[in-house]
């Protein structure tokens, strides 16, 4: 926020502490009498040599590992401390994730739901520690208000697609889905209007910067979660194994350069080197292969997440697409003559599964350096302190939005033909006429191609 820069270390009303010759250190007039930030002065021992008066200071992290772990690992170093503790951390993390799989598909909903409200709280929270000196009128009301309006809309085109049946059977339902983009539109209208009316003199450019900010948090965490729930419905594996190659990458990469680091990879996280990245690459395209060819021999794990009306619940049963299949394959001639082996036979959601990882370990990473920019500008180690010798929920899952996009677009893009089931859920909300014309459409149709059996053909 160069705007905002302070000039004097002293408070208000001093000189100096400023860059003179920076063009973009306004006066008070010129910022529309907005207070400037208390900051210290500039220095040279900056971590990223910028301007110190340029990023507002943070409460740092504290440290809530659990006093049996600190006491049972006191006599380490902190090296060696940090690397149990994350360790610990993580199959205790990992455990608990294969737990909610086992409990099916609503419950991996409501969790990534909770996750997602938890990273914006964490971002938001940033943002309100930076300027809460400024008492931003209704800035974490409306920052709140913003995200239920986001939800409600990502939701209600989920329930529309996927829950054709339940809404046909619940009146209030019908006109809910009926009329959602509208609701949806005036209920964001009015939170606009709402940050209209809170605008004061005094803080113009800052409400701005804090609207941004909210919005910007909104298109990072509400919409990608919005899209690793899609995947979901795709078949659990494809919400599953991206996740896994991200959480095998960044486990590798970080034994890989815990053991063997010593070139450093990126200037935004210098504990990155080049030995883990390599590292995790390999080890993570192994692992997806391996795990691809686990989970496709599994109807629980390939089958499209269905709603039952019937039952009231989600139905993961059909017969298997030709993705999970298994298909024989030829080798190149180069490949024969190492291996010594003409054929291999493998389920194509395997061959995909090595664009994945190699998606998840060359380009997700990158999820973390953006991460680890953004952190490293307001001087903090990590969103929250939610996981012992992780951080918060959100340094966790820097890299998964990032993969769950890019499982989103390549299934629309590689994988995904007509959804029969989506097309049924939709056709159940149509007016009856609506449906019986389909249907007359349908059978001349099929009529036409000699599909129809004679029985139905002499109806």
């Amino acid at each position: 926020m160069t705007e905002l820069r302070k000039r004097g270390a002293g408070g208000a009303g001093g000189a100096g502490g400023g860059d003179p010759d920076s063009t973009e250190n306004i006066s008070d007039k010129e910022a529309d009498g907005e207070d400037r930030l208390g900051l210290p002065s500039e220095g040279e021992g900056d971590l990223e040599g910028d301007c110190k008066a340029d990023t507002p200071d943070v409460p740092p992290s504290s440290d809530n590992t659990p006093q049996c772990l600190n006491k049972a690992l006191e006599g380490l170093s902190s090296r060696w401390k940090n690397w149990w503790i994350r360790g610990i951390l993580s199959v205790t993390m990992i455990i608990g994730f294969f737990l909610i799989i086992y409990l099916g598909p609503l419950m991996l909903i409501f969790v990534v739901m909770s996750i997602q409200i938890k990273c914006f709280q964490e971002i938001i929270t940033i943002g309100y520690r930076v300027y809460h000196s400024y008492e931003l009128p209704w800035f974490r009301t409306l920052s709140w208000y913003f995200l239920i309006c986001v939800n409600y809309f990502f939701y209600g085109e989920t329930v529309a697609d996927y829950f054709g049946a339940l809404v046909q059977r619940e009146e209030p339902l019908q006109f809910l889905v009926r009329y959602h983009r509208f609701i949806s539109f005036a209920l964001y209208l009015a939170g606009f209007c709402m940050f209209v009316l809170s605008l004061v003199k005094k803080h113009y450019r800052l409400q701005f910067y804090m609207f941004a900010w909210t919005h910007v948090t909104l298109l990072i965490v509400v919409t990608q979660s919005h899209l690793v729930i899609q995947n979901l419905f795709e078949g659990m594996i494809w919400f599953i194994v991206p996740i896994s190659i991200v959480i095998c990458n960044d486990i590798m990469a970080y034994l890989f350069g815990f053991f063997f680091g010593r070139t450093p990879l990126i200037k935004l996280s210098p504990k990155k080197t080049w030995e883990g990245f390599i590292g995790g690459f390999f080890s993570t395209v192994v692992f997806g292969f391996i795990f691809a060819y686990l989970l496709s021999q599994y109807q629980y794990f390939v089958c499209p997440v269905e709603y039952n009306s019937e039952t009231n619940r989600f139905a993961v049963g059909c017969e298997p697409s030709d993705l999970f299949v298994m298909q024989e394959y030829t080798l190149p001639a180069v490949a024969q003559n190492i291996l010594r082996w003409k054929t291999v036979n493998l389920y194509p959601f395997q061959i995909h599964s090595i664009a994945l990882s190699t998606f998840g370990s060359l380009i997700g990473p990158f999820g973390g350096f953006f991460a680890s920019g953004f952190k490293r500008a307001f001087k903090i180690k990590d969103f929250a302190d939610t996981i012992p010798g992780h951080g918060g929920i959100m340094d966790r899952f820097d890299c998964q939005y990032l993969m769950a996009t890019f499982v989103h677009v390549y299934i629309a893009s590689f994988i995904r033909g007509p959804n029969p089931s989506k097309v049924l859920q939709q056709l159940l909300v149509l007016q009856p006429e609506q449906q019986l014309s389909i249907f007359n459409t349908l059978r001349n149709h099929l009529r036409e191609k000699g599909m129809l059996p004679p029985a139905v053909l002499e109806q």
